[in-house]
């Protein structure tokens, strides 16, 4: 797997969990740009994932991961904005078929749902997964239609 540019971020809930995986991401050469929150204090996870959504899309490259208590939340938030193709994820199946079938370009996982040792496999396999593109491509292409609201 080559290094990457992530860029990560958590409410309150998986504060903990986020600081296990940007440890884990850093020892395994990727880039890590950690966007909070560092403490239990409770923020509000649309923040969050904004910042990471919009980090995604303004940089050729980077990808995202998100972590609230369930995934849920972050990955709803983060698919408001325009190019984002979050997916929330529970094992290292639907993270590796986030990234083969829909090219998910950030991960969403849940601090409350998942086991560290879980998450870290599910974190190694989405990075290390690549687009299949083919007929997946013309599905995305309908997606970023609807996106712009643009008859199909």
């Amino acid at each position: 797997m080559s290094a990457r540019q992530v860029v990560i971020g958590s409410d309150h809930a998986a504060v903990a969990l986020k600081a296990e995986i940007v440890s884990d991401l850093k020892a395994a050469g990727h880039s890590v740009e950690d966007v909070g929150t560092f403490t239990p204090d409770s923020v509000d996870y649309p923040d969050i994932a904004g910042q990471v959504a919009a980090a995604v899309t303004s940089g050729a490259g980077k990808v995202g991961i998100l972590l609230c208590g369930t995934g849920i939340g972050v990955a709803i938030a983060a698919n408001k904005f325009p190019g984002i193709r979050a997916a929330t994820c529970h094992d290292t199946t639907t993270a590796r078929l986030s990234r083969q079938h829909n090219d998910a370009n950030v991960l969403c996982l849940g601090g409350r749902i998942l086991g560290s040792a879980v998450a870290l496999d599910i974190v190694k396999c989405w990075l290390a997964t690549p687009f299949e593109g083919g007929r997946h491509e013309r599905r995305l292409l309908k997606m970023a239609a609807i996106e712009k609201k643009e008859p199909r």
